[in-house]
């Protein structure tokens, strides 16, 4: 039986079925992990507007039972936004004009108080026009508006 060939079996992959495998899972992660990223940011800024509301409520209820808003956040809540930083609270009654957050026209963004998540970045600045504060998750309008920074 000299002119019979004789017949390997392959039990493994290839090189080039193994590169096109983790070429196949590279496209599919490159596709999936922005995706998620965008999906976890949208439920974060979700989650700051909540608590900003939640604690302009609690803001109102201090007002009423006390004719006054609080001195600081600690008073009504220590909870952290969902970035990990504490929120920014700032009384209007005795606060220095350099201290209130501005508009693009640089108008005091409130006349009560100003509450605010730093947000993604945990950076901010006075102005809404400081790139540090265009992912900020701003009240005002004295709470008709709650949203980013950028879109005020």
């Amino acid at each position: 039986m000299a002119g019979d060939i004789e017949k390997t079996s392959s039990k493994g992959f290839t090189l080039v079925e193994l590169i096109i495998a983790v070429a196949i899972v590279a496209i599919m992660a490159a596709i999936a992990v922005p995706t998620y990223q965008s999906a976890m940011n949208k439920s974060r800024f979700n989650v700051a507007k909540r608590d900003i509301l939640e604690i302009q409520v609690q803001m109102e209820r201090y007002f009423t039972q006390k004719n006054r808003f609080p001195a600081t956040l600690d008073e009504i809540t220590t909870k952290p936004d969902p970035w990990g930083n504490p929120y920014q609270y700032l009384d209007m009654d005795g606060a220095s004009v350099g201290k209130k957050r501005k508009d693009k026209s640089l108008h005091p963004l409130n006349t009560d108080y100003d509450l605010y998540s730093m947000g993604p970045d945990g950076e901010s600045s006075t102005p809404l026009t400081a790139k540090a504060s265009r992912d900020d998750i701003i009240r005002a309008n004295n709470g008709a508006f709650i949203g980013w920074g950028q879109d005020f």
